[in-house]
């Protein structure tokens, strides 16, 4: 049986990336966002397995019908990526309330909505794997953008009390600190061999190995880097 998977914050770059490796390798796909037109364009490009399902994530009730969309189209949810995140690039003294909540309410809000959806499926279905995507910003905040940085601190801490909670029932939990700038796919030729960039259908590569990682050797945070970059 192919797994059922969903990208819940499915936009150009990473989770696109990420959508057409789940496809390639053979699984019916869920695309969550809020963009109707990106989304439905993007499942009109991979085919019969994938879906578009106009999401937002900080709506709990939105979350629910969107998962059960998937389920309805393609059975019970093996794999989650946590992949939304929002948060205005401002510092302690320009952030609004409205702002600094937002960045909270995509992220770690989002990412309890959409895992608790799938928690019972995997529980059901002999596991299942949930993958949060990280940032430099959740191990050492960045100054001047303290939404951003709560927000990626606190879906780290989601993952590994996740990791902790479920491992041992089957489902791998994992989180991914991308470490440095994504090439996107409007990016000017000349930058598309540059070596500081991490190339997005790369990481997706290294998301799909977490997937598919054998029980006896699961991995809690994996950080991606250009060689480049310095550790």
């Amino acid at each position: 049986m192919p797994r059922t998977a969903v990208v819940a914050g499915v936009g150009p770059g990473l989770g696109a990336s990420l959508a057409r490796r789940f496809v390639d390798e053979g699984c019916n796909v869920g695309l969550f966002a809020r963009s109707e037109e990106y989304v439905t364009d993007l499942a009109d490009d991979l085919g019969e397995h994938a879906i578009a399902v106009p999401t937002d994530v900080t709506d709990p009730e939105a979350v629910a019908e969107g998962f059960e969309r998937v389920r309805d189209a393609f059975g019970p949810v093996d794999v989650l990526v946590n992949h939304a995140s929002g948060g205005a690039w401002k510092g302690v003294r320009e952030i609004s309330d409205d702002e600094f909540a937002h960045a909270l309410d995509v992220g770690p809000m989002g990412g309890l909505y959409c895992s608790r959806e799938v928690v019972s499926d995997m529980l059901e279905n002999d596991g299942g794997t949930v993958v949060f995507t990280g940032a430099t910003s959740g191990v050492r905040g960045r100054g001047g953008a303290i939404g951003f940085s709560a927000a990626k601190f606190a879906v780290r801490g989601m993952a590994e009390s996740m990791a902790r909670e479920l491992g041992r029932e089957g489902i791998h939990v994992a989180h991914v600190v991308v470490d440095g700038q994504i090439l996107g796919p409007d990016a000017p030729a000349a930058d598309r061999d540059a070596e500081e960039y991490l190339d997005p259908d790369e990481i997706a590569a290294s998301y799909w190995h977490l997937v598919e990682q054998d029980r006896s050797a699961w991995t809690l945070e994996l950080d991606l880097r250009p060689h480049v970059e310095s550790f």
